[in-house]
Parts: C-alpha cells; sequence; structure tokens
C-alpha cells in the first residue's frame, strides 16, 4: 500500500475519450464536491441498472453512501467518473481486498474489487471499458495487480465489458452470482482490444465531423463578404445535400431568411428546432466561448472554429486555447481549429465544403490533411491544375485543415483514413507532430494498407508555429525522416513533391521491383529520365528512342512491348510534338488526345505495371491523361447486347469514378465500412501478382477455384503526366520503395526471447536506483547511473562490459594491470577527452609494467594531472571493428536504437543508423548493413568480416532493455569492438528517469497541447 503522502488529488488520472460513437467524456476522479452530482447521476439509473449494481431493490442513497462513495484515499479506496456538461454519466470504483474478499490491512495485499454504474441513457457508448481501462491503470500505479468483479448472471453488457477487454481472467459461478477475476498486466490481446477501440472511436468521431447532416454557420455577415459568409457560400455552391442555417445575433428580429442564399436565419442557435451537426464558427475570440456554450447545450456533435486569436497571438492567446478545448470537450464535442482553413467531403451523398476554399474540389481518392491554411490553399490549389473535376486523377476524398490542431489532428486522420473505402491514399502536410509515438504507430498500420505520404513543415529546431505545442526535437530531421521511411511513412520535402508523389500512388498499381523501361521520340528526354533514375537507385534499362516523326500508334506499340517484357516493373513515357509528313495527327490538332488514347490502350492490356509519362509542351497530353477514359460509344441495336458487369462504363457521378457503379455515401450513424477492394486481405509479397493500388475485379462466373484473381488496373484508366523527367522518376522512385517496404512489412521479423535475460530483477534494481538518485529530481528529468551500477544493470540483460579499474596514481595503475593480466589500455575518462584517441588520451597493447609507467608519465606530464585526467586501466580485447551503439528516448520520435561506427564515421559524417523500438531480428539486419561504412564489417578490401551475428544481437539486448523499462532513457555503449569471432562492449552509460505518468502504451486519451 502507498503512504499518506500520496494521498493528494492526482490531477494526471484527468483525462479526455472519444467514445465508440465519435462523442467525448471526460474521467476524472471523484472528490468530496461531487456529492451532489452523484445523487443526481443516481436519480438517473433506472431500477433494473441500481439492481444490477447492488444485487438488491436500491431506489436511493443514503447519506453514508453518498459519503462513502465520493471519499477516497486515491490508493486503497478510488473512484472515477466520466463526465459530459459536468455532470456524471457512469461511475467506477475498487476497493483494495485481501485473500477473503474483506477491507486490505496488509501492504501486500495486491488485489481490489471493483464495481461500475452506467447511466441506462449512456450505456452502449462504450463508457464502460473506457473506464476499465482507466481504473486498470490506477490500479497498477498503487500496487494492485488483479481485480475482482461479482455481477448478476443475467447482466450480460458487464459481463462483456470484462471478458472482451483481453486481459488474462478466470469466471466462476457461486450462490447464483458470476465471479471474475483477471490480471491487470497489458497482454497483447488486451493492447489490441484497446488499440481498436480507440480507432473505432476516433474514426466515428471525424466521421460524424465529414458528415453532417445540418450545418450552422454562426457569425454569417448580413451583408456579402466576410469569412462566415464565405463559408456559406462554399457550403451552398459544393451542393450540400443536408440542412443549412445561417446564425447571427445581429441579425434584425423576425429575419427569418438569409437573401439571396435563401437558407434559413436566426439570432440565437437556440432558436433552431431541428438537431445541428456540425457548427462552423466565425465571430471574434472573446465571443466564440458564449457560442461554443450554445452550441454545447443545443447538443451539437462537432465545431470548426474559423477564427483566430488563440496559441499563435502569443502567451493569453494559448492560454485562451485550452480554455476553449476544455469547453468543448467538457460538452463531448469535438473541435477542428481554432485558425482553421475548415473541411470538405466530396462523397456524392454529402458535397461537404465547409471551408474558404472558393471552388469545391473534384471527386476522388486522395485525402488530404494540413496544419496550414495557406498550404492547404496550395495543395487544393495545385491538384486541381492537374485534373480538375470528379474522376480526375486528382480527385479527393476528404479535405482537413486544422489551423492550431488543438483537438483534431493527423493522427485522428489516420484513423478515419485506415478504414474509409474512398481513400486510397494520404497526404499530409504537417508542421509539428503532438503525439509522435502515435503518429509513427498510426502510420505503419495505414501505410500496410494505403500509402501515407508526409512532408514536414518546421523542421527545425524552434521553428514551429506559435500556435503549435510540441515537444523539443533532439534528433535531426534526417534521422527523423528515416524513421518515419522505417513506419512505412513516403516522406517528401515540398508541396509539389506531395502532389506529384501522391497523383501516382493514386492512380497506378504498386511496382513489382526497380527496373524501369524508358521510351519516347526525344533521346534528350529520355536520357534525362535515364539519369534521373539511378540519381534515385533505380534500375533503368537502355532508352527506346523513337524518331521525331513517330506517331501515336508508334507509341502503343512500343509501349505494349515494354509492359508485355518480362525485364521491366515499370515504364517512363517521355513525349514531345512530333512532326512528320503523312502523319496521322497535324502538329497542334488534337495529338495530345491522339496520343493519350494510344498510351491508355496499351496500358489497360497491362494493368499490373505503373506508367509515368513526362511530356514537353504538349499540356493536351497531360489533361487528357489526367481526365476519365471518355465511356465507349453504344453499340448499334442490330450488335451484341450492351456491357454490364465490372467492365460496364461508370455513371457520370460516383464517389469512386472508376467504379462500376456509384456507392451510396455512408450514412452518418453507420458503423465503419469494410475494408475497400484496394486494400489487399494479405501482405504484398512475392510469389504471386505484383502489389496494387487498383481495384480487384470479381473472378469471372463459373470459376470457382479462383480466389482471388490477379489485380487489374480499374477503368477508366488516368496516366500521371509530369513536365519534367526529376519530377516524374522521383514519384515512382518513391512507389518503388513504399512497395518494397510493404512486401517487407509482410515478414516484419521478430523480437526474439533471451533465455538469461532478467526482467523482473532489472526492474528492481531501477526502481533502487531511481529511489536513491533521483528522489527529488522531477518527473521526466534523467539521471546518470554510476559506472559499477550501470554495468550490474546491463549484465541482467546479457550485457557484459569489460572491467574498467580506476588509477589515480601509477602504483595504482600497475595493481589494476596485475589483476586484469597484461596486455593492458591506459585511457583518460576526463569529459573533454573521453573517446578522443586522436589527442593521445588512449594507450594501447602496454605490456609490462616498466612500460605502464612510462606511460603514465606521457599522460600526466602532456595532458594534465591525474585528477583532472581521471586515468583507469582496462584489458586488451581482440583487434575489430569499432562501432557505437546508443538507445534513447527522444520527444519527436519516441524510442530510437541507434547504430554507427566509431570515430569520425558517426561523429564526423553522420553515418548512423536509426531504427524504432522494439526493433526486431529483421530490422536490426537491415540496420547495420544501411550505414555507408557497413563494409568494413564484411571484409572491405580483402579484410577479414567480423561478427555481425553478434553485433546484431546486442543491438536486440539494448532494444528489449529500453523497451521493457520506460525509466531508462539513454543507453550508450561505446567504443563496441566487434572481431572475427564476438565482441567486447569497453565503455557504457545509462541514464534513468521516472517515465511520465500517461504515455502511448497507457490507457486511450486525448492529447492536450
Amino acid at each position: 500500500m502507498q503512504k499518506s503522502q500520496d494521498h493528494a488529488y492526482p490531477t494526471h488520472w484527468e483525462a479526455d475519450v472519444v467514445l465508440r460513437d465519435g462523442g467525448t467524456a471526460r474521467i476524472r476522479p471523484i472528490t468530496p464536491d461531487d456529492a451532489e452530482r452523484l445523487v443526481s447521476f443516481y436519480e438517473q439509473v433506472s431500477d433494473e441498472s441500481k439492481y444490477y449494481r447492488f444485487f438488491a431493490p436500491y431506489p436511493r442513497l443514503s447519506d453514508r453512501d453518498v459519503h462513502r462513495f465520493t471519499h477516497h484515499d486515491y490508493v486503497d479506496r478510488v473512484g472515477l467518473a466520466a463526465t459530459v456538461g459536468g455532470e456524471f454519466i457512469a461511475t467506477v470504483r475498487y476497493d483494495r481486498i485481501n485473500d477473503q474478499g474483506l477491507p486490505a490491512k496488509d501492504p501486500e495485499d495486491d488485489q481490489a474489487e471493483v464495481a461500475f454504474l452506467v447511466q441506462d441513457a449512456h450505456q452502449g457508448r462504450g463508457v464502460a471499458s473506457a473506464l476499465l481501462e482507466h481504473i486498470a491503470a490506477v490500479a497498477r500505479e498503487r500496487g494492485i495487480r488483479r481485480f475482482a468483479a461479482e455481477v448478476l448472471p443475467a447482466n450480460s453488457k458487464m459481463i462483456k465489458v470484462f471478458t472482451d477487454a483481453g486481459y488474462t481472467h478466470k469466471r466462476t459461478f457461486e450462490d447464483g452470482v458470476v465471479r471474475l477475476e483477471f490480471d491487470l498486466e497489458p497482454t497483447e490481446q488486451s493492447m489490441a482490444v484497446m488499440r481498436g477501440r480507440e480507432q473505432r472511436a476516433e474514426a466515428r468521431s471525424v466521421q460524424r465531423l465529414l458528415t453532417p447532416r445540418s450545418v450552422a454557420v454562426i457569425g454569417t455577415g448580413r451583408a456579402p463578404g466576410g469569412v462566415g459568409r464565405t463559408a456559406l457560400r462554399s457550403l451552398l455552391d459544393s451542393g450540400f445535400t443536408g440542412r443549412v442555417h445561417a446564425v447571427n445575433h445581429a441579425f434584425p428580429e423576425g429575419m427569418q431568411r438569409l437573401d439571396p442564399e435563401g437558407v434559413p436565419a436566426v439570432r440565437a442557435l437556440r432558436e433552431i428546432s431541428d438537431p445541428v451537426d456540425l457548427a462552423v464558427i466565425a465571430v471574434p475570440a472573446d465571443s466564440v466561448p458564449d457560442v461554443v456554450r450554445d452550441c454545447g447545450e443545443h447538443g451539437v456533435q462537432g465545431v470548426l472554429i474559423l477564427s483566430s486569436g488563440y496559441a499563435e497571438a502569443g502567451p493569453d492567446g494559448r492560454e485562451r486555447q485550452r480554455d476553449l478545448l476544455r469547453q468543448a470537450r467538457s460538452y463531448g464535442m469535438r473541435l477542428i481549429g481554432p485558425n482553421a482553413f475548415g473541411l470538405i467531403n466530396t462523397a456524392p451523398g454529402v458535397r461537404l465544403n465547409a471551408s474558404l476554399a472558393p471552388q469545391m474540389p473534384g471527386a476522388g481518392h486522395i485525402g488530404l490533411f494540413t496544419q496550414s491554411g495557406a498550404i492547404g490553399i496550395a495543395l487544393l490549389s495545385g491538384l486541381h491544375a492537374r485534373g480538375p473535376g470528379d474522376g480526375g486523377i486528382a480527385g479527393i476524398s476528404a479535405f482537413v485543415s486544422a489551423g492550431n490542431r488543438a483537438d483534431v489532428s493527423g493522427n485522428d486522420l489516420l484513423q478515419y483514413w485506415y478504414e474509409d473505402p474512398d481513400t486510397d491514399v494520404v497526404i499530409l502536410y504537417l508542421e509539428s507532430i503532438g503525439n509522435p509515438r502515435k503518429f509513427a504507430r498510426l502510420a505503419r498500420r495505414t501505410a500496410a494498407v494505403k500509402p501515407v505520404v508526409v512532408a514536414r513543415g518546421a523542421r527545425h529546431n524552434g521553428t514551429a508555429p506559435p500556435g503549435h505545442a510540441v515537444p523539443t526535437v533532439r534528433v535531426p530531421d534526417s534521422t527523423v525522416a528515416a524513421l518515419m521511411r522505417q513506419a512505412g511513412v513516403i516522406r517528401v520535402d515540398t508541396v509539389t513533391e506531395l502532389i506529384d508523389a501522391g497523383l501516382l500512388l493514386a492512380s497506378q498499381p504498386l511496382p513489382a521491383g526497380s527496373r524501369i523501361a524508358i521510351l519516347g521520340n526525344s533521346e534528350s528526354l529520355a536520357l534525362l529520365a535515364y539519369d534521373a533514375c539511378l540519381t534515385e537507385r533505380l534500375r533503368p534499362q537502355r532508352p527506346h528512342v523513337l524518331t521525331s516523326a513517330a506517331t501515336p500508334d508508334d507509341f502503343r506499340a512500343a509501349l505494349a512491348e515494354a509492359l508485355a517484357g518480362d525485364g521491366c516493373d515499370a515504364v517512363v513515357v517521355t513525349a514531345i510534338p512530333w512532326v512528320g509528313e503523312g502523319a496521322a495527327v497535324s502538329p497542334g490538332g488534337g495529338e495530345g488526345a491522339a496520343l493519350a488514347a494510344a498510351l491508355r490502350t496499351a496500358a489497360e492490356a497491362h494493368p499490373e505495371k505503373p506508367v509515368t509519362v513526362v511530356h514537353l509542351a504538349m499540356n493536351e497530353l497531360a489533361e487528357t491523361l489526367a481526365a476519365p477514359a471518355p465511356a465507349p460509344a453504344p453499340a448499334p441495336a442490330s450488335g451484341p447486347a450492351p456491357a454490364s458487369g465490372p467492365d460496364a462504363p461508370a455513371g457520370d457521378r460516383a464517389p469512386r469514378p472508376e467504379d462500376p457503379a456509384p456507392a451510396p455515401a455512408r450514412p452518418p450513424e453507420s458503423a465503419p465500412p469494410p475494408r475497400s477492394p484496394s486494400q489487399p486481405a494479405r501482405p504484398l509479397s512475392p510469389p504471386g501478382p505484383p502489389p496494387t493500388l487498383a481495384a480487384a475485379q470479381p473472378a469471372p462466373a463459373g470459376d470457382p477455384g479462383t480466389t482471388t484473381p490477379p489485380p487489374r488496373r480499374a477503368a477508366p484508366l488516368r496516366i500521371p503526366a509530369y513536365p519534367a523527367a526529376e519530377r516524374a522518376v522521383r514519384a515512382l522512385a518513391e512507389a518503388v520503395r513504399y512497395a518494397a517496404w510493404r512486401r517487407e512489412a509482410a515478414d516484419p521479423g521478430r523480437v526474439p526471447e533471451y533465455d538469461d535475460i532478467q526482467e523482473t530483477a532489472a526492474g528492481a534494481d531501477i526502481e533502487r536506483l531511481l529511489g536513491r538518485l533521483a528522489l527529488d529530481v522531477p518527473t521526466g528529468r534523467s539521471v546518470p547511473v554510476p559506472p559499477e551500477d550501470a554495468e550490474a544493470l546491463l549484465a541482467r540483460y546479457g550485457i557484459h562490459t569489460r572491467p574498467v579499474l580506476a588509477a589515480p596514481d601509477p602504483d595504482t595503475a600497475v595493481r589494476a594491470a596485475a589483476r586484469l593480466g597484461y596486455p593492458v589500455a591506459l585511457k583518460t575518462t576526463a569529459p573533454h577527452l573521453r573517446h578522443r584517441a586522436d589527442l593521445g588520451g588512449v594507450r594501447l597493447d602496454i605490456a609490462g609494467e616498466r612500460e605502464l609507467r612510462r606511460t603514465y608519465a606521457e599522460l600526466t606530464d602532456f595532458l594534465g594531472s591525474p585528477e583532472e585526467l581521471r586515468p583507469v586501466v582496462q584489458s586488451m580485447v581482440p583487434r575489430g571493428v569499432d562501432t557505437v551503439i546508443r538507445a534513447a528516448i527522444d520527444p519527436a520520435a519516441g524510442a530510437v536504437l541507434s547504430f554507427g561506427l566509431a570515430g569520425a564515421p558517426s561523429q564526423l559524417l553522420g553515418d548512423i543508423a536509426h531504427r524504432l523500438i522494439p526493433a526486431t531480428d529483421r530490422e536490426v539486419a537491415e540496420q547495420i548493413r544501411s550505414i555507408r561504412a557497413a563494409p568494413l564489417l564484411f571484409g572491405w578490401r580483402g579484410s577479414q568480416p567480423v561478427d555481425t551475428a553478434a553485433l546484431a544481437e546486442l543491438l536486440l539486448r539494448v532494444s528489449r532493455l529500453v523497451d521493457d523499462h520506460p525509466e531508462v532513457v539513454a543507453v550508450d555503449l561505446e567504443p563496441v569492438v566487434v572481431a572475427a569471432h564476438g565482441l567486447s562492449v569497453l565503455g557504457a552509460s545509462v541514464r534513468l528517469a521516472r517515465p511520465p505518468a500517461t504515455t502511448d502504451l497507457g490507457p486511450r486519451r486525448l492529447p492536450v497541447y
């Protein structure tokens, strides 16, 4: 049991959570001030629910009950409440008990009895599941390892809450009561259950924002112009299928309609009799709190705040933003903004443009998220220029520009787009990442089924926009980029590259390899493409150069031949305007359209390979390739029956224009839809068809043996075209690398188990060390571990360091050498000389006492006194390659494992490879080979290869140590000498810190920035 000083109100237990239906609730400890709230809550609970809670009729709470349920010591007795609008909707409590089920008195008792009560109106929203996650985390923090609960057999809902949580449990039945006992240690299944619930809830909350049935624009100006009136015009011009209301307290009394828009107009939200799902707020910042209060009282599901004057305006604005977020969440609402640009949903059943964008983008399959409104405008404009209109190559499924992203962030959109069947490619422009660990986890999962393309602005420390509260970045941007790529994220640098990569990935299948065929009617342009392929480490074939008078038929034949060959995985077509007598199309006379038709014809015959086009001065070609192909002309009446089935032409309007028939928009209250055919049910790995993003077609009728038909490109075919070879090849190279990652992700390797690892003993050592070293150190600040303790802790994980003996004087050095055995090394450990062999602070292969005394004298004569140098003696180890291994917890990237060669390669050239922790055996093997100096480990220029298997095992052991114990915030092994057989760790340091009360591994909660 905890001591009395732990009884203070635990503010870190407070959390905002998203519930199953997408609404939010606040979870917090119950206090004595909650007596009236508890009584009011209990009065609204049905008699049946009260019976299930107390196993008898219990119509009201006595004063003694109220006192007991509101007074807790926050150690042995804890109560949590879920609140909406400041009122209780559910409660949970635990009481520590002994083995006989009586109140615990022994500090070693680690069991508690737990009980829930959920208001009937809120049952089925996942409130109890969220409370169980949080009360379990609280119990673990207070030393409780097991929960017990007694439930009536008829209370099937509560039994399901316990059994579905994923914990190891035991179920018994006695005296008409079901008794459940379960361990609170998180399991792989319990974590998977929690992550699944988190994904569904957060995805549902975004879906509610994107599919409103009713929108109120609050702050609509009385005269044309202004932010509110512009947002209203955008809504109406987009063809929004729901109801629209204009709200402004300055409207004249009795005004019922706003003209010329012709929409209902009211002075206050309460005058609208129907429900409002989304409120677009465009009023001054000082008026926003009153508007948000009105929205909460009216039952609005989400608010989009276009107003500025928050965190971007300085400290006062930041506090105003925090208050705004707390207010919105207290009513169970999600918030986009403040200082947002808006959101768009192009689905035909919605047609929502609640943004300041003057034009509704075309419908397509690209999901787009930005934090910057200016970048949002640039992306929408750039996509429109590359393929305007519904069904074009640049169409989007949804767009969100979150501004200061006080609440809804890129992580929420990743949760939504993961299962959204209307989104094939995710594009994110991020200026900050509020929860980096969660972002890496969600990005990896999403990238396994669809591409995630990211550009980061404000990449350097101190340059984040003032509206964003972000952790300090300790690692360089190149490291963050490498870790993103490990998670499957396609990292690019510019807005143009975002669009280039997104268009190719949204319209083409993934290449099966890096072999690139190049053809075209310009040798110079083809050679530029060839050089660009080599720069991107692709494997281009010798370009097939056609004559300058080549016709569209010549292009079609050349492309068909290249696609049919077994030696290429993708084709780059280069084209310039052609000249020549007798050409089928004269220059300037529709040559682009004719060439586009020819290229489409050839590509459709080989849907498994991507095709991209580079053109100069052929804008018509690019425009025709970007647009949906025209539907075939109807057959004559005497001919065959009209086509039907998967190859029939698409309709004029559909959420996915290339699908055979329009799909209805998902109803706002429906559950998340099943995964689309473009999200493969099995990992992409050979043998079999190359990976593709195109929708697979059903097997032909009468062929029951075909369960996974070869993927084919969905008609109408669209081919991306680029005005520069470098841009086309760079986008293609990103697709090649992403496809390779997808294949490798099918077999990511495993985190090995080692029999000699003493995890429990290491945990006890860490707790003892923190109690001794960090008693008065603030949470999160690290402390160094003394060398002897660091060596002992590392040894718990099978990481053994070579003994180092202090040598404060020559006689002590001689005794140390005699103890270790000659030959020995004499090294200085002063911070300014550590690992600086070039300054003479390290002397090796000292064979005897006389040489040792002479060397000691030289060191002290030239470099300083023994007190300044801190000399040590260490035995020599077999010759090998000096390497360095580090692991650290970085706020911008999470737990990172780093490896490189010691000295100049890592310190001067930055030749270091990074992997996220926990690393698998496959990832570590790739990490070792990925540094530029890796040939030195594998026998470069006839040298003897070193023991990379032992090196990989050491990396995995370090990864396990940091992953198992979040208190270990830094491990530094330098140098690690890797010999032909085995390795030696010559130097080691460890830093510890008490972990923050909440991490991404804890119960789900919404972040607060």
